[in-house]
């Protein structure tokens, strides 16, 4: 038997809130995440953050905070998970908001 990663819950496009999109986009280590999938979708294990001493367990929960507010995709593929940044839902819903953040951000 195998075990494959399971789906995990991403808020709809009409779900978004933008208070949760402000809150997960305001933690530095956040941020880095999303400036990096900025350049294109990652798998988990090759997006880094800025400080290698944090836990592995720290990371995810970062990365559960973008997932839950609709900032990133968090999906199986194979034996680890491959992320992507939600890109066209953000600007349907806050036109501009992502690009904003990250010129500020640069």
């Amino acid at each position: 038997m195998t075990s494959q990663s399971p789906d995990l819950p991403h808020p709809a496009r009409h779900d978004l809130r933008l208070t949760d999109v402000l809150f997960a986009l305001s933690d530095p280590e956040r941020l880095a995440i999303v400036r990096q999938l900025s350049a294109g979708p990652l798998d988990m294990a090759q997006c880094h953050l800025s400080d290698p001493a944090i836990p592995k367990s720290t990371k995810s929960h970062l990365m559960k905070v973008l997932r839950e507010a609709g900032v990133i995709r968090n999906e199986p593929l194979g034996r680890g998970r491959r992320l992507s940044l939600r890109v066209e839902d953000l600007e349907a819903r806050f036109p501009g908001l992502l690009a904003s953040v990250l010129k500020a951000a640069g």
